[in-house]
C-alpha cells in the first residue's frame, strides 16, 4: 500500500491533469475491487452434534482453497440453521439430513435448498437395544419390550428408558409420531437431554451389565463404543409411513427401523448460490466417504474431540486425499 501511496503521488505531480485523474480513478477502483474480493466472506454454520464438526471443516478448507473466507462456523440446531439461512443471516452448512429435515426446508419457501450430496443414503436412523437382552428375551421389536420394560428402566419408574433425539434436530418429531401412532409413551420415557451426556450414561449402565436401549443414527461413535452385531442389534419400529428393509445387525434379517435412509447433503440460502456460482459447483462435486467419517467419529469417541484435534483430523483427510480434494477446487474454478 506504502509503494501505491507513493505512485499516486508521482502521478499527481504530473503535467497531465486529464490523464492523471483518469489514472487515480484506475487505482482507486483497482483498490476497492481488491479489497471487496478479499473481503468476500461465507458465513457458515455447522450442526450441534459432534459428529457432524469433521465434515464441516473439510468443507471449510476446501471453501477457503477456493478463494472465500470463513466465518468460524456456528453450531446451531437444524430447527435455527434453516430459519437463519432463509434470512440470509447464514449461507450455508453441509450437515442437512433428507428426509428428516424436509419440513424445515419446506418453511423456507424456497429460500433455503440442498445442493450436492456429503454422502448418499448415509444417515442410516434408528433404535438400538443390546444384544444379550435381545437374546435372552427373544425381543425383536420395540413392542417387545412392553412386557420388560423393568429391564431398561434406570430412574425406577416402571418405564423402559430410550436414549431419545433432543428437540430441534428433526428426528425428534419422527420419534414423536412412532409413539403416537405405536403408544410406546405407555412403557417407554424418552430421554431428550443433552445426547453425548445421555449415550454416555447409557455405555456405563451397559458396562455394568445393565439392559439398555437408544436411538441412534450413522455414522456416530455409538456405533463403534457399541459394537454392531456384538454388542447391541438394531430393534424393528413398526411404523406404518415407513418400510421394512434388509438390515444387517438387527433382530431380524429384514426390519422396518421407523426411518428412511436419509442423504446428508448441502443446504444453502438461494440467493447466495445464484451469487457464487463457484460455491455451487463445488458443492456438487465434493464428498465424503462414510466409512471416513465414522473412522473420525472413532477418534473423537477415544477423546481427539477438541476444536484443534477436528481441524487436525480434517487436514489429515485432505493430505490424504489431495488429488480428490484438488479435483474439487478444480470443477469450481
Amino acid at each position: 500500500m506504502l509503494k501505491l501511496s507513493n505512485k499516486i503521488n508521482q502521478i499527481f505531480n504530473g503535467r497531465n491533469t486529464v490523464k492523471t485523474l483518469k489514472t487515480f480513478i484506475y487505482l482507486s477502483l483497482f483498490v476497492l475491487g481488491s479489497t471487496l474480493v478479499q473481503a468476500k466472506e461465507v458465513k457458515m454454520a455447522k450442526a450441534n452434534w459432534d459428529t457432524g464438526y469433521f465434515q464441516a471443516e473439510v468443507y471449510k478448507m476446501a471453501l477457503e482453497k477456493l478463494g472465500y473466507k470463513v466465518k468460524k462456523p456456528k453450531a446451531i440446531k437444524p430447527s435455527v440453521f434453516y430459519v437463519a439461512a432463509a434470512q440470509g443471516d447464514l449461507d450455508l452448512w453441509v450437515n442437512g439430513w433428507f428426509g428428516t429435515h424436509d419440513t424445515y426446508l419446506a418453511e423456507t419457501k424456497g429460500k433455503v435448498k440442498p445442493v450436492g450430496y456429503v454422502m448418499k443414503k448415509g444417515g442410516l436412523q434408528g433404535y438400538l437395544i443390546d444384544k444379550k437382552t435381545a437374546d435372552r428375551l427373544n425381543i425383536k421389536s420395540v413392542l417387545d419390550i412392553k412386557k420388560h420394560a423393568k429391564q431398561f428402566d434406570a430412574n425406577n419408574d416402571g418405564k423402559a428408558d430410550m436414549v431419545a433425539c433432543p428437540p430441534g434436530w428433526g428426528c425428534e418429531k419422527q420419534i414423536t409420531k412412532h409413539f403416537a401412532e405405536l403408544q410406546l409413551g405407555e412403557f417407554i420415557n424418552p430421554i431428550q437431554a443433552e445426547y453425548s451426556a445421555s449415550m454416555a450414561d447409557a455405555l456405563a449402565r451397559y458396562k455394568n451389565g445393565k439392559s439398555v436401549l437408544f436411538y441412534t443414527w450413522t455414522p456416530n461413535w455409538t456405533v463403534g463404543a457399541f459394537q454392531l452385531g456384538k454388542d447391541v442389534v438394531w430393534i424393528e419400529v413398526p411404523y406404518s409411513k415407513t418400510k421394512v428393509t434388509e438390515v444387517e445387525n438387527a433382530t431380524k434379517p429384514a426390519i422396518n427401523l421407523g426411518f428412511g435412509a436419509d442423504d446428508i447433503r448441502p443446504a444453502v440460502n438461494t440467493d447466495f448460490l445464484k451469487k457464487n456460482p463457484k460455491v455451487a459447483k463445488l458443492l456438487e462435486v465434493a464428498s465424503i466417504p462414510l466409512a471416513d467419517i465414522a473412522a473420525q467419529n472413532m477418534l473423537m469417541n477415544k477423546g481427539e474431540k477438541s476444536e484443534r484435534q477436528v481441524t487436525a483430523h480434517a487436514k489429515a483427510w485432505v493430505k490424504k486425499n489431495q488429488k480428490t480434494f484438488d479435483s474439487w477446487i478444480a470443477a469450481a474454478k
